[in-house]
């Protein structure tokens, strides 16, 4: 059976020149043109910690996705961190980002038709927007969540995004000076991933690989856990697998 379904409308039809010269032009070789192509979709950017590694995660997964006998194209859509925007009118957007999310995903596939999608995702609204997207396309799909943040420390307490209005509060009833309000809060979070509890963002990625849309440990490995990047190689083989299925 053929691995690249989809693809081979554009990569092995003679009347589709145009959309094989493109393909050569982002390098693309022969060989490629007979590999099964995998959207690999990040809602990685730079204003949020739940976000901000997962372009690099994304580029992993293509490595080895190109390794393994397909060939990774990534794309990027949008995010909205509930966590900045919370107390705002920005919280106009958050439901909201979930459709274009999966609008963004599945609109891609479909119009360079990709033979699978790989969706790299790490905020409340991510990860549901891409199991949409993965439902409505209904092709060998797997989303990778990025991992929950570390914990924050603070005078030798652990701390969490609640810390932070938890903070507030105290600061309010006189518990703690403006000093020591600042300080949790620059300390609340420390780095890369998502909001550290079982809040949205983990609770969403541990029903989905329960649901079987994400691999086996892949909603309990941290943010900047070595073995988070080790998941690159097992989400590559694993489309293999659901390809040849």
């Amino acid at each position: 059976m053929a691995l690249n379904k989809h693809s081979k409308r554009l990569t092995q039809d003679p009347s589709q020149p145009a959309s094989q010269a493109m393909l050569y032009a982002v390098g693309l070789t022969d060989d490629d043109m007979n590999k099964p192509q995998i959207g690999i979709a990040s809602t990685g950017y730079d204003g949020n910690p739940c976000n901000m590694h997962l372009n690099n995660l994304a580029k992993e997964i293509k490595t080895h996705t190109n390794t393994n006998d397909q060939v990774g194209l990534t794309f990027n859509t949008i995010g909205v961190s509930d966590g900045i925007s919370m107390g705002t009118s920005g919280m106009n957007y958050s439901l909201a980002s979930r459709d274009i999310i999966a609008d963004s995903m599945e609109t891609v596939v479909n119009a360079q038709s990709y033979d699978g999608l790989i969706g790299v995702v790490g905020c409340d609204k991510n990860m549901p927007g891409a199991i949409i997207a993965m439902l409505r396309l209904n092709r060998p799909s797997i989303m990778v969540y990025g991992g929950s943040i570390a914990s924050g420390k603070y005078k030798g307490r652990k701390l969490n995004i609640v810390s932070a209005f938890e903070a507030l509060g105290q600061k309010v009833a006189g518990e703690i000076d403006e000093k020591e309000y600042r300080e949790i809060i620059k300390s609340a979070i420390p780095g890369a991933g998502a909001c550290g509890g079982m809040y949205t963002a983990n609770t969403m990625a541990s029903s989905i690989e329960c649901m079987g849309m994400a691999l086996p440990y892949n909603s309990s490995i941290p943010a900047e856990n070595p073995n988070k990047l080790s998941e690159a190689e097992r989400t590559a083989k694993a489309m293999k697998n659901l390809l040849e299925l």
